[in-house]
């Protein structure tokens, strides 16, 4: 099996965490026998997607792949420069529901040989047949590491209190007030434009992750939150509610203040809060996902 992988994520000097998912999903898919992947990713931007285009015309056209999997909605209208393969179109959540882009996604499904979604919710949101292929989380770099070597790294007080939003604070759907309204006098940390290696040590720095987003595509945050075994809190949106059911010292609920305090309360009182969450997130891996990529990619080909 031959791929070209497509992604308008590419990482930049001050966005150096940017796509990481793409990249680690590719890792996966290239660990799999008999599988060959090549990576294109080129930065988001409107500017960006013609010249994306020219270069897969000159760079790719005349190389034969079995498939072209493009990642978000705008990044199939480039991706078909590509000729002589099946497409498939991974969907992420914003390239849905944004109404900016949602028209232009909309009207390139038709052109694409196979559309998947990250989640069940996600792919309901979507006309006619649409596969659902989660990307995963990449456990060899999400794992549990001493709270305080993770504070010293990052420069944070040992004894004190820490949460963590794992988002920039920027981005409405997420819902930063909640979080802030939630930690009152602890210290809350947030994520930007982070390093990937940061995000692990940030996520093991904090008694507990708060997620509590209108909406999400997917959810790998929680994901990650459980691969370091740290307690999370998060709203039912994505795939929230399967990957927390039935773990203690987590919640997936709607998000009201003083439910989400309770709850909160015994991770802020312990001085190195953990959950049994690795094995769960284990079911969510990249290598795991891979495989059922792989799988609709052998499906694809057979019926082309």
């Amino acid at each position: 099996m031959r791929a070209l992988v497509i992604s308008n994520m590419a990482p930049s000097h001050t966005s150096p965490g940017r796509g990481s998912f793409v990249r680690d999903q590719v890792a996966a898919l290239r660990r799999l026998p008999g599988v060959e992947v090549e990576l294109f990713e080129f930065p988001p931007g409107i500017s960006s997607y013609p010249r994306a285009a020219l270069a897969l015309r000159r760079g790719f056209n005349g190389k034969r792949f079995d498939v072209v999997h493009a990642h978000f909605g705008l990044t199939a209208w480039p991706a078909l420069a590509v000729r002589g393969s099946p497409h498939a179109l991974t969907l992420h959540g914003t390239d849905v529901r944004h109404p900016r882009t949602r028209r232009a996604t909309l009207a390139v499904l038709p052109r694409m040989d196979l559309v998947a979604a990250v989640s069940e919710a996600l792919a309901s949101e979507l006309p006619g047949e649409v596969a659902v292929l989660p990307i995963g989380v990449a456990m060899e770099r999400f794992r549990p590491i001493p709270r305080a070597a993770a504070r010293l790294a990052l420069g944070l007080e040992r004894e004190k209190p820490y949460l963590l939003f794992p988002a920039d604070p920027a981005r409405a759907g997420k819902r930063f007030d909640r979080a802030r309204a939630l930690a009152g006098d602890v210290s809350l940390l947030t994520l930007g434009q982070t390093a990937p290696d940061h995000v692990t040590l940030a996520i093991n720095a904090a008694n507990a992750v708060l997620v509590p987003s209108d909406e999400e595509g997917y959810g790998l945050a929680v994901l990650e939150a459980l691969a370091c075994d740290v307690p999370v809190l998060a709203t039912p949106v994505g795939i929230h509610e399967e990957a927390l059911a039935g773990i203690e010292g987590t919640l997936c609920a709607p998000f009201d203040h003083a439910l989400w305090s309770a709850a909160l309360a015994p991770a802020l009182a312990e001085p190195e809060p953990r959950i049994a969450g690795r094995a769960r997130a284990a079911e969510f891996a990249t290598d795991v996902m891979a495989r059922r990529v792989l799988a609709a990619w052998e499906s694809l080909v057979a019926s082309a």
